[in-house]
């Protein structure tokens, strides 16, 4: 799954996000949806979520 609807996404998932700093060279963060940050079910680049860790991103895979 590619993480442009929010239906797919879930407190808890694992996922890899885009960091904002990191969308030139598209290097990926992997981690665990603490919070989603997007309001509207679908986003092109990603829906955009706070990890654990406190690392905001948009997601561009579901691990899980």
């Amino acid at each position: 799954m590619n993480g442009q609807n929010r239906a797919d996404i879930k407190k808890g998932l694992k996922v890899n996000i885009v960091l904002k700093q990191d969308q030139r060279s598209g290097n990926l963060t992997e981690g665990i949806v603490q919070d989603i940050l997007t309001n509207s079910s679908f986003h092109p680049h990603g829906i955009k979520v706070r990890l654990a860790d406190g690392q905001v991103g948009r997601v561009q895979e579901i691990l899980e």
